[in-house]
């Protein structure tokens, strides 16, 4: 792997960046690792996030792409409802993992997903990468999802997002948001690792 490359291309991210795009990185960034530890503030970082990432992905033509942002918006709500609120006889609410009617539902809802995105950002839309946005946003549609019912799971579709989201945004110009999604993908896995232990946690105690 050229080095190098990925080193010029981050100094021409960080110089090509607006300072509304480092903002939204950085609450990214912190939504993420507040994600990680099961803390509340996922969700104030998030919105943050979420909404200046609604206006960037609008002046990118990342049609979708937007749309999820959206999405993220109000299941951030949402999920603060939802972890804030356990059942009565809870204290918090658990990580679990999905049943397989669980994992049922969500392959049906990235299939329906992406199967509409796709046709729409393709065929009324001027979007250049229709199919790619597409696939992004429908695995992040997912993982959204199972992060506010706290299912171990998000993590594996939050994995999935962020690796094709870094040549998506890298492909688009926008060095910097590709390298945070690069950084996504990192705590991603730490964030599975995580919550399995947690999910083994809760099923003991």
């Amino acid at each position: 792997m050229d080095f190098q490359f990925l080193l010029d291309g981050l100094n021409e991210g960080l110089k090509a960046m607006t300072w509304l795009e480092g903002i939204a990185v950085f609450f990214g960034i912190a939504s993420v690792f507040y994600s990680m530890r099961e803390h509340i503030w996922v969700y104030p970082t998030g919105i943050i996030s979420t909404l200046i990432y609604v206006w960037i992905c609008l002046q990118y033509k990342l049609y979708a792409d937007m749309g999820i942002n959206a999405y993220y918006f109000s299941m951030s709500i949402y999920g603060w409802y939802v972890w804030t609120h356990p059942k009565e006889n809870q204290a918090v609410l658990p990580v679990t993992w999905l049943k397989p009617s669980g994992w049922m539902v969500s392959a049906l809802i990235f299939v329906a997903s992406y199967g509409i995105l796709s046709f729409v950002l393709s065929s009324f839309t001027d979007s250049d990468v229709p199919y790619w946005d597409s696939f992004t946003t429908s695995s992040a549609f997912v993982a959204m999802w199972l992060m506010a019912r706290k299912k171990v799971e998000n993590w594996i579709f939050w994995i999935i997002t962020d690796l094709v989201s870094i040549p998506l945004y890298f492909h688009k110009g926008l060095i910097l948001t590709s390298f945070q999604f690069l950084f996504f993908t990192v705590l991603a896995f730490m964030g599975l690792f995580a919550w399995i232990k947690s999910a083994k946690h809760y099923a003991e105690s």
